[in-house]
């Protein structure tokens, strides 16, 4: 195995094109309970709750799952 350099030369390094595409950091208001729920599910888990929560708005993503909502 090879050991850790002193230092390293990233002159010719690139970036990577798809890093941006990989995830973005966002502000978003979000209700105390709808937090509480999913921190609730991160320690029975054991994932991050906010990995819960794109995991789960992922899956609406995928499925084209749609809002039904209705004003009273």
């Amino acid at each position: 195995m090879e050991e850790m350099k002193e230092e390293y030369d990233f002159t010719k390094a690139k970036k990577n094109p798809y890093a941006k595409k990989l995830r973005q950091q966002v502000t978003i208001n979000l209700d105390s309970s709808v937090i509480d729920y999913f921190k609730e599910m991160s320690t029975s888990s054991g994932i991050p709750y906010q990995t819960l929560i794109n995991l789960y708005l992922s899956d609406c993503v995928k499925s084209h799952r749609q809002l039904n909502i209705s004003w009273q």
